[in-house]
């Protein structure tokens, strides 16, 4: 395995450990805030002991967060310098921005809700808690934008290999960036959503704080039935702004090969890159890919086997990119990273597939779950085994998430930045035995730490709300 793979792993374990804590950190905040606004709106204690209860959780999983965020970010200068140095313009301003500004309100305030009860007033103290949940969301604005920038590289050109801003707002108001956003934060209110739904179902089956539980289901059935089903609505508009920016990922996606108008989706298929067409083809729907990236049932779909060599074609034309020489060189002037060819520009289609089928799947199944949540939310202690459906369903969401995001990222191959910058041009030169060592202590602790975090989080979960 050469050390671009390893350097790619190494940064998937971090960025996926992170992910575990950010999504139920935004939604989670979310319902504190409005569980808390009904307590300082109504006086009802058991608004304010539910705010107490889930905001443990909260900060548990905020505190993680910010751990493996740090070792995340120093990924950018170990094993991706060479990117850091030639994207610093406008990557490294987005980041700055986020980490002093809406990272900043969000842990100061945090410590001030967390201190805060019995302290401050109750609008002050809830006013703190909305400061948390917009900041928090306002982060992962900056962080995505950040990301869209590399999939749709906007408001800067590229000279001599390195990044040169030139309008900011135009990178700030990016519409990949926003499409993108939009269908993250949806996700991440859904999960939070199941996760309150879960644990409140396992307590209700065992008799445990009925009305509190009670609460706190009916109130996550609701926000989860609604955004498990403006995420699937989302869904189809942002699999639009992929295929007007990133046809080839989206080609990648429904694994279609060839361009044609027309064209229809299959139910059942399988990739075979090595030949460039699939294995089989089975339960064609007419038309149906052509009218969901375009909104037309007739219109053209070009197939990875054009889209691909215009992308190099296009790379080249604009950087002068050489396939005959060396991407990467060590110091001493070894040449440690083989340049790509044409044939090369094609993502990774059967791992990109696999994951968009799989996420597609679980959509219909996170809807019909919360829409059986909202109609069963008043008897839900009298149907056991649905209760426990829902408690062994919290991983899920989780695992979806990934999956969604291993669309994003393994779909855009092999650009680091879409059509500018090749991954293998942006890693730093160091040897693979060194990232090896790195990636191989990066997953003993991670392991050590997640499973503290879910023993933690878990015992929480299960110890139930202060009397």
């Amino acid at each position: 395995m050469d050390v671009v793979m390893l350097s790619r792993l190494q940064f998937a374990v971090t960025v996926f450990f992170h992910f575990i804590f950010v999504p139920l950190t935004l939604g989670l905040s979310m319902l504190l805030a409005i569980m808390e606004t009904i307590y300082v709106r109504t006086g009802n204690e058991q608004y304010k002991r539910m705010a107490k209860f889930w905001g443990k959780i909260f900060v548990l999983n905020f505190v993680l967060g910010i751990v493996t965020g740090i070792t995340l970010e120093f990924q950018f200068g170990t094993n991706w310098s060479n990117y850091s140095h030639a994207v610093g313009d406008v990557f490294g301003s987005l980041l700055a921005i986020e980490a002093t500004v809406a990272f900043f309100l969000e842990s100061t305030f945090v410590a001030v809700w967390h201190f805060g009860w019995d302290r401050l007033s109750k609008k002050v103290h809830c006013f703190a808690i909305w400061v948390v949940a917009v900041a928090g969301n306002l982060s992962a604005v900056f962080i995505i934008i950040a990301n869209g920038w590399m999939q749709n590289p906007v408001g800067s050109d590229f000279v001599d290999g390195k990044a040169i801003l030139t309008d900011f707002f135009t990178v700030l108001s990016n519409p990949f960036a926003w499409s993108q956003f939009v269908h993250t934060i949806l996700a991440c209110w859904m999960l939070a959503g199941f996760f309150v739904l879960g644990v409140s179902a396992w307590h209700l089956v065992r008799g445990n704080e009925r009305d509190f539980f009670n609460r706190s289901f009916k109130m996550a059935a609701v926000w989860t039935l609604v955004f498990s089903v403006v995420l699937a609505l989302h869904a189809h508009h942002h699999g639009m702004v992929v295929a007007k920016y990133q046809p080839t990922k989206l080609a990648a996606m429904e694994a279609h090969w060839e361009t044609g108008t027309s064209v229809p989706m299959y139910l059942l298929t399988l990739p075979n890159q090595a030949k460039k067409e699939n294995y089989f083809e089975l339960l064609p729907i007419p038309g149906l890919l052509s009218f969901l990236a375009y909104g037309d049932f007739n219109a053209e779909v070009k197939g990875l086997k054009e889209l691909a060599p215009l992308d190099f074609a296009e790379f080249q034309a604009r950087t002068g990119y050489d396939p005959s020489r060396p991407v990467v060189t060590m110091p001493d002037g070894t040449e440690i990273i083989r340049p790509i060819q044409p044939e090369d520009a094609m993502p990774p289609v059967l791992l990109t597939f696999l994951s968009f089928r799989f996420m597609v799947g679980m959509a219909g199944v996170f809807i019909l779950l919360a829409a059986l949540a909202v109609a069963w939310r008043d008897s839900i202690a009298d149907r056991p085994g649905f209760a426990r459906i829902l408690a062994y369903v919290i991983p899920l969401p989780y695992i979806v998430i990934m999956a969604g995001w291993t669309v994003a990222e393994v779909g855009r191959q092999p650009w680091l930045v879409y059509k500018l910058m090749l991954t293998v041009q942006g890693i730093s030169p160091v040897p693979g035995s060194s990232v090896t060592l790195s990636l191989a202590a990066f997953l003993a602790i991670y392991g050590l730490l997640g499973a503290l975090a879910i023993y933690l989080i878990r015992r929480l979960a299960i110890k139930g709300p202060a009397a």
